[in-house]
């Protein structure tokens, strides 16, 4: 197997920042689903949805090739090169209001947004 090379990032003020509350909630998301410990959240884009591009939330038992590996809020994260381009300056937020619950990605980058906040364009 090719040996996988990636950056990994510590502490405040990197590209990408976690709330506590998101990160509470993706370990309850691990727990509640038998997840195992050792794999990571992963944050991407992909083409597609109503403003032409859409979040991606996932878990990964380790990182790809070009991954950038951040170490968040006591979360390991992986994002892929493409995707850390259009998240660079976001904070993942978790909301548990009178509006839905859920996962919110507050994208500085981001021009236009749907109405249901997982698709954004630039």
């Amino acid at each position: 197997m090719d040996e996988v090379t990636v950056q990994t990032q510590t502490g405040v003020g990197e590209e990408i920042v976690i709330t506590p509350r998101a990160a509470q909630e993706v370990r309850k998301i691990k727990t509640d689903n038998s997840i195992p410990e050792t794999h990571a959240l992963r944050l991407g884009v992909k083409g597609g949805g109503c403003s032409g591009m859409s979040y991606v939330l996932a878990f990964d038992e380790k990182p790809r090739q070009g991954d950038k590996v951040f170490s968040l809020e006591g979360l390991t994260v992986y994002v892929d090169p493409k995707s850390l381009f259009y998240l660079s300056g976001t904070t993942l937020e978790f909301n548990d209001g009178l509006n839905g619950r859920g996962f919110v990605f507050n994208n500085p980058q981001a021009t236009k947004t749907c109405g249901c906040g997982h698709s954004f364009g630039v």
